[in-house]
């Protein structure tokens, strides 16, 4: 029992000491994006990703990002939401329509920290935007939803393991790859997008850390 705590508390300590660098990490990111303009590593990355440019690229840009757009986001989300709920996971229905709250933040540190949006004489405007550019909200959403969906598909077992390992995959694949599309798109700057993501991360923390300490109701064996 002893060296069951201690594996406890040492994991607890790791966990606690990446969440404060996470943390470090996003604010001293947020201070030096209000202090600088953005940098010529910022141009140099989307100019580098924008050299891609090709009919098949695009249009794979276009509909990874897609789906972050207000509108179907929230489809997206409380779709998912109800298949759960309708399978009688209440647990995992409830975390998921949760997950929407990512577009409340991003709305209050974009007007905080007011960071313009990337212009046509830096980059190419593929995608034209409103909204303040840092942190990045696709990213930010994509991260906490999709990343929930990660936690959810490696914590439920009772869901077939084909359909576990087909949406982790997808899952996957659509958090890594939208930083890159909102970058070609011309909608953000890459420090935007590690914003997004290390925001992402730190908010997926709270929102598994009470998923996982929040009783069951209505699971399925």
């Amino acid at each position: 029992m002893n060296i069951i705590k201690r594996i406890t508390a040492h994991r607890g300590k790791i966990l606690f000491g990446t969440l404060a660098f996470l943390i470090t990490g996003f604010i001293a990111l947020s201070i030096f994006v209000v202090v600088n303009p953005p940098s010529s590593f910022d141009v140099y990355f989307s100019e580098e990703i924008q050299e891609r440019n090709t009919v098949f690229f695009n249009t794979i840009m276009t509909v990874v990002s897609w789906f972050g757009t207000v509108s179907v986001s929230v489809i997206m989300v409380l779709g998912t939401s109800a298949l759960f709920l309708f399978c009688r996971y209440r647990r995992e229905a409830f975390f998921t329509a949760m997950t929407l709250s990512s577009g409340i933040i991003s709305s209050v540190l974009k007007y905080w920290i007011d960071r313009p949006r990337p212009t046509s004489d830096m980059v190419t405007i593929w995608e034209e935007t409103r909204q303040q550019s840092f942190p990045s909200g696709h990213t930010l959403f994509y991260t906490i939803f999709f990343g929930f969906l990660l936690l959810i598909m490696g914590n439920v077992k009772s869901i077939p393991k084909s359909l576990r390992i087909t949406v982790a995959i997808i899952s996957l694949f659509m958090i890594f790859l939208v930083p890159v599309s909102r970058i070609f798109l011309g909608a953000h700057w890459f420090t935007d997008v590690l914003g997004g993501f290390l925001l992402g991360i730190i908010c997926l923390y709270g929102l598994g850390y009470f998923y996982l300490r929040t009783p069951t109701i209505g699971k399925k064996e």
